[in-house]
Parts: structure tokens; C-alpha cells; sequence
């Protein structure tokens, strides 16, 4: 028996590790739990001829390729110059690692093509892949498709976590049995889609949120993409994950090279909330803020709400000041500040200042607001233009159409064609004179459209290209993205932004299992989460101020709504919770976050460190039980706290029973518990009425 000459790369909670066999490129041996792999047979050894196969053993290597034995998804499809298929084997392999990275560098002797596989360690525990193709060939080579990463997953996975959505419905989760043939997620409008990033999570037999073994994905790229997960016929499956190519787009002339998204992995065997803190790691990574570091996140107020298009100086001036009055921190001019912009049917691509509305254009109000002790942003959708406009008149073909064909319209706008570098320096220019002029701090960019006809992988590059020279111009800027909602989040354009608006959708039942799903991906510092009116503009429901606003407490803290139309206690009341979050951002934003669920449609949230953690209880509908059963904490398991009620949000239900003493009590002075206790017993709540929060504070003793 021969041993193995293995290749490993470890996490704190994984380990990849590969074979060097007789073939080029090495073997899969292990992508999972934590190992030391020791001395191990050589993998062909450990494989027996099996029945109706090749001669030889064909197992998975690390980049695989169809047409000499693998039968499963493929890394590349490839063509030549004469539009015939371009077969790749890779006949050299070299491999070096060094701490926290793994590098494979595979090329092919006759087709002339190399592939460079990096594998990194991320911060906060995490994986992420990566490929570069180099043709290194006499004639150009078209590619139809390039894989980020195509990995075996475990037999032991028994179902699989997605999302789906639409505009005002976003995130919504879905579970699903592992496949007996295969399983897709696919994205084919230009962006990514209101159902999250093209991501998963793969949990295996026994997995929950606090516990076993899973594994999730999510593709660093904001346009088309696919992400499979197919059964192998040798009793496991393998995941595929990739950007979209459309037939003849991307082509290599010798020399050139091409790097595709990277994949980012979690793999944890804490459950969903342990590969939920990797991803979070991973995407912390990516951000990159304005002096190099996160500050504490301002308390915004959105204008849109509170007066659509309705601008004028006078009235924005109020709303600003309205802001000011209440604690807001950063002030944000939405939607209808620019030239013919009365409605949405006129003006996208003109972006000055509306002389009727700003007669001494918009410098002057943001003067206002940095007086009032509050940042200024502004809305803008450069990517989008209207035909009623002096863009669109002048240049009609700077947008995404097709020689001949309807240009159909969706908000009554087209997109312009971001492929193009003279729309992209027309876009530069007129953002660069807002942002100098009126020293603009903060761009809410929305996206307000799917791509019909599609501009291909080339206008996600575009748009990244436009927010890089701006990023670069005015390193001091923060972006939020938007995508009539939240279309567009994703690990890809968090490399350019700074905060994601999750959904128009801000009413509160509808928003707590949508900030879930989010947070499946993204941590909350970066999750706009605002304080809308009663009744929701988006449902038609009315929830109370409370309530509202503590779910809105749980990311990036806003207000979508005009203060100085509130009764004077409810003002009085919207101000007191941003207190109240400004108090607590610092244990809300930066740390972990942990989700549970408890009994009778208890749902709950933890944020902060192993120190400090504020925790959510919710319930959003009417429980079935006639007293609450205490809430399980696992996370609180070896240690004690000190535990105390911050808040009880939500109105008090008639035939709800009322707080026992102590639960009252504890409103007042914290109560020590052992960790074993919230672990394993739980922590005593009362019971709530639908659309209801409790907000405690733990701190560990030490």
C-alpha cells in the first residue's frame, strides 16, 4: 500500500485537502470538517474497478474537465477562433502554498491554455476561490464558460437553504431535499435578483441553526449567474458556481487572461450560525471604507417617503431640520431633486439640480444640513436613463438595444450601455460635479430595472468600472446600493458600497424574516433597516411605533417618514429609540450574530461579542400557547450572565396575559443566570401579542 502525497489548506473549523496522483492535476480528498489528514493510501488504491466504467480510476480532481473520464460538471467550456469546441486536459500542474493560501497553476500543452486556482483563508474563518485563465496560445480562444469553483459536497448533506424574491418581497427562504439528479438557481436579468446573492447553504444530516455540519456559497458578482449542485452516481454531490456568459462575449487574443468572481465558502460545524460568522468575515473583508475603517453608522432619514417628488427648498429645508430635531445623523435628498424630475416618466440622465425646485442649485441645502450637524446625501440611478431627457434625446444609442427592435421600457426608463467608456466618462464627469460641488458625503445608488435586452457580463464590469473611478476620485464617499430594493446585494458590488437597502418593503412583520435572509449573507452593519409610517406605504398594515422600530434596530438604523407629521409623543418616542440604538450600535454592529427560534412562532436574534450581546425576541403572529415556554440560548452555554429587559415593543394584547413580577423586575435589575441554564433551560419571557419584541441586554461574568 502506497501513501498519499497530500495537499491541505485549514480553517479553524475546515480543511481542503487534495492528492497529488498520477494525473496532473491533484485529487479531491476531503472539503469539510476540520482533519489532520495523517498518512492516508493513496486514493486509487482505496478504489476498485467498478462496473460499466472507464479503465482506470477517473475521480474528481481539483479542475475538472469533461472528455477523458469526468462525467460531472465541467470548470470550462471553451472555443477556438473558428468557433469549434477547444478541449483542455491539463498535462502540468504545479502546486505552492504558503501560510493561509493554496495556489494551483495547470496548463495545457496543446490546447495552450492555464488555469491559476487560488484557495485563501479568509478573516473570520472563511474560503475563498479563485480562477485565472491565460491563453497562452497562436489564436484566440472564446469563452462560453468559467466556473469559480466546482466542488464536491458530502454525503452526509440532506438539504438545501436558498432564497427567492420580487420586488417588495425579497429574501424569502426555501428548503429543499438534496437532489436526486440536480438542482439549480439561475439569475438571467442583468443583476442580481431580489432573491439575495447567488449563494446557499448546504446543511448535512442533523443540522440546525446552532449545530452540524454546514456549508454555504456565495458568488462575488452583482449580474447573471448559476449555481448548481448535482448528484454524482458514485454517492455524493457536486456544486458548480459561475457568472454568465453570453455566446461570443468574452474572447482572449493570445496573451490576454481573464480572472472570474470569486466564490466565497463557509464551512462550519456550528450550524448556520457558525458559517453565518465566516460569511460575515468574508464580506467584512471586501468593504472598503472611507479611511480604511468602519465608523460608528449614522442614523439616516430618507426624504422619499415622506414627500416622494414632491421637492421643494422650503419643505426639505423642514424635513432636514424635522431630522435634526429627532437624532438623525446623515440626511439623504432622494428621488426627484433634478431637472424634470416631477415624476418617473422624465429626467434620468440629466443630473443637475432642478432650477424651479433648488433655484441656487443643491450646495446651499447641503450647507443646511452640515449646519443642522448632519452628513448630506444624495439619490441617484446612473445607470438608467429616461427618453424623456436631454441625454437620451442626444444620444439614443447609449443604451442596452438591439439594431432594429422595440426598446421596451420598465419605470419608463432604458439602461445605458456601461460596456461603453464614453457613457461611462459622461456618467463620471456628471457624478464627480455633484459630488465637488455640493460636497455630497453619500450616494444612494438605485438601480431601478432589469436588463431587456441584456448588456452581458460586460455591464456588471461596467458599472464596477464607473464605482472604481469614483471610489477612487472621492475615496471619502460612502454608497449605499439599491435595486428597487433590494435587487442588487451581493458579495461582488460590496468590493465598491457601503450599506445595502434590503427592501422598499419596510413594513415590520415583512421585514423580520427578510433582515433574516439577509443576514444569511451579509452582516448587519450594512443592512439599511428604516422606520416607516403606519400604515405601511408597501402593505397597507399598521404596526405600532415600537414595534417598528426595534426590528429596525437590528441593521443600519433609518427613518423613511417626515417627524414633523408625528403627534408629538409619537416624535417624542421615534427619538428615544435612536437614542437608544445610538447607545447600542456598538454592540449591534462589528461582532457576531446568532438566530434562533424558540417555541410556538418565537423567533430571536443575538448581536455582539462573547461579552456583550443584545437579543431580540419576536413574535409577529398570534401564538397558540397560553403562556410563553422559556427561549433556549446555546450560544450563552459556558459562562454566566447578568441579563436585564431594555424594551418591550409592541401593544399589549386584551387577553394577553400580563408580566409576572420578576419578569417585571428584571426590567429594572439585571438577573444572573447561569449559561448552563439559558442553554439548556432557557431564558423566562413573557408572553407576547402578535407584532411584539423584547430587547434584553447580556453581559458575561467573568
Amino acid at each position: 500500500m502506497s501513501t498519499a502525497e497530500l495537499l491541505a489548506l485549514h480553517g479553524d473549523e475546515w480543511s481542503l485537502v487534495l492528492e497529488r496522483g498520477e494525473r496532473a492535476v491533484p485529487l479531491w480528498r476531503h472539503l469539510g470538517a476540520r482533519v489532520e489528514p495523517g498518512t492516508l493510501p493513496k486514493l486509487g488504491e482505496l478504489r476498485g474497478p467498478a462496473t460499466f466504467s472507464l479503465e482506470g480510476d477517473h475521480a474528481m480532481d481539483a479542475l475538472p474537465v469533461a472528455g477523458l473520464g469526468w462525467f460531472g460538471p465541467a470548470l470550462l467550456s471553451l472555443r477556438d477562433a473558428s468557433g469549434k469546441a477547444l478541449p483542455v486536459h491539463f498535462d502540468t500542474c504545479e502546486a505552492s502554498s504558503t501560510t493561509g493560501s493554496l495556489v494551483l497553476q495547470a496548463a495545457d500543452s496543446i490546447s495552450g491554455i492555464c488555469v491559476t486556482s487560488t484557495y485563501r483563508v479568509l478573516p473570520g474563518g472563511g474560503l475563498e476561490i479563485a480562477h485565472h485563465l491565460e491563453n497562452r496560445s497562436q489564436g484566440a480562444v472564446k469563452i462560453d464558460r468559467l466556473a469559480s469553483a466546482v466542488l464536491p459536497l458530502p454525503a452526509s448533506a440532506r438539504e438545501i437553504v436558498s432564497w427567492r424574491g420580487r420586488h417588495n418581497a425579497e429574501l424569502v427562504e426555501c428548503r429543499e431535499p438534496m437532489p436526486a439528479h440536480g438542482w439549480q438557481r439561475e439569475t438571467r436579468r442583468g443583476l442580481t435578483g431580489h432573491g439575495g446573492p447567488c449563494g446557499a447553504y448546504i446543511l448535512a444530516e442533523g443540522a440546525g441553526w446552532h449545530t452540524g455540519l454546514v456549508i454555504s456559497m456565495q458568488l462575488g458578482w452583482s449580474g447573471d449567474a448559476r449555481l448548481a449542485v448535482e448528484r454524482d452516481d458514485e454517492g455524493f454531490w457536486v456544486a458548480s458556481a459561475e457568472a454568465s456568459f453570453q455566446p461570443g462575449e468574452t474572447v482572449l487574443q493570445p496573451g490576454e487572461s481573464f480572472t472570474v468572481p470569486p466564490l466565497l465558502v463557509a464551512i462550519s460545524t456550528g450550524g448556520r450560525n457558525g458559517a453565518m460568522a465566516q460569511m460575515h468575515g468574508a464580506v467584512r473583508d471586501r468593504i472598503a471604507w472611507p479611511g480604511g475603517a468602519m465608523s460608528s453608522r449614522p442614523v439616516h432619514l430618507n426624504s422619499w417617503e415622506a414627500v416622494y417628488f414632491s421637492h421643494d427648498e422650503a419643505r426639505i429645508v423642514a424635513l432636514a431640520k424635522a431630522a435634526a430635531e429627532i437624532g438623525a445623523e446623515r440626511f439623504i435628498l432622494d428621488d426627484g431633486w433634478f431637472r424634470g424630475r416631477d415624476h418617473d416618466r422624465a429626467g434620468l440622465g440629466d443630473w443637475t439640480p432642478d432650477a424651479r425646485k433648488y433655484p441656487h442649485g443643491i450646495a446651499p441645502l447641503a450647507d443646511t444640513v452640515r449646519s443642522l450637524g448632519m452628513e448630506f446625501g444624495l439619490w441617484v440611478e446612473p445607470e438608467m436613463v429616461n427618453p424623456d431627457s436631454d441625454l437620451y434625446r442626444a444620444h439614443p444609442d447609449w443604451v442596452l438595444a438591439e439594431n432594429g427592435r422595440e426598446r421596451p421600457t420598465a419605470r419608463n426608463q432604458l439602461v445605458l450601455d456601461l460596456r461603453r467608456e464614453d457613457v461611462r466618462d459622461y456618467l463620471f464627469d456628471a457624478l464627480d460635479t455633484l459630488l465637488s460641488g455640493a460636497r455630497v458625503s453619500y450616494l444612494k445608488w438605485d438601480h431601478n430595472r432589469d436588463h431587456a435586452p441584456s448588456g452581458g457580463a460586460a455591464q456588471t464590469r461596467g458599472s464596477y468600472a464607473l464605482l472604481e473611478r469614483l471610489r477612487a476620485a472621492h475615496p471619502e464617499v460612502e454608497i449605499e446600493s439599491c435595486a428597487g430594493g433590494g435587487g442588487r446585494i451581493d458579495a461582488g458590488i460590496a468590493a465598491y458600497t457601503h450599506r445595502f437597502w434590503t427592501s422598499d418593503n419596510i413594513d415590520a412583520v415583512a421585514r423580520v424574516p427578510m433582515q433574516r435572509g439577509f443576514l444569511a449573507f451579509m452582516p448587519p452593519e450594512v443592512m439599511g433597516s428604516h422606520v416607516g409610517a403606519s400604515p405601511s406605504h408597501a402593505t397597507g398594515r399598521s404596526q405600532s411605533l415600537d414595534f417598528r422600530a426595534a426590528i429596525a434596530c437590528q441593521g443600519h438604523l433609518g427613518v423613511e417618514l417626515d417627524p414633523a407629521a408625528m403627534a408629538g409623543d409619537e416624535r417624542r418616542r421615534l427619538a428615544g429609540w435612536i437614542e437608544f440604538w445610538k447607545e447600542w450600535r456598538g454592540v449591534i454592529h462589528g461582532g457576531r450574530t446568532l438566530l434562533g427560534e424558540g417555541a410556538d412562532g418565537i423567533v430571536w436574534q443575538a448581536q455582539g461579542t462573547t461579552e456583550e450581546m443584545l437579543l431580540w425576541v419576536i413574535r409577529r403572529d398570534h401564538g397558540e400557547d397560553r403562556r410563553a415556554q422559556p427561549v433556549t440560548l446555546p450560544f450563552a452555554c459556558g459562562g454566566e450572565w447578568d441579563v436585564q429587559l431594555l424594551r418591550h415593543a409592541g401593544k399589549h394584547g386584551v387577553l394577553t396575559p400580563r408580566a409576572a413580577p420578576a419578569i417585571k423586575a428584571m426590567r429594572e435589575t439585571p438577573h444572573h443566570f447561569a449559561g448552563s441554564w439559558l442553554a439548556n433551560a432557557g431564558l423566562p419571557v413573557p408572553a407576547l401579542a402578535a407584532e411584539s419584541a423584547l430587547i434584553y441586554h447580556l453581559k458575561a461574568i467573568r
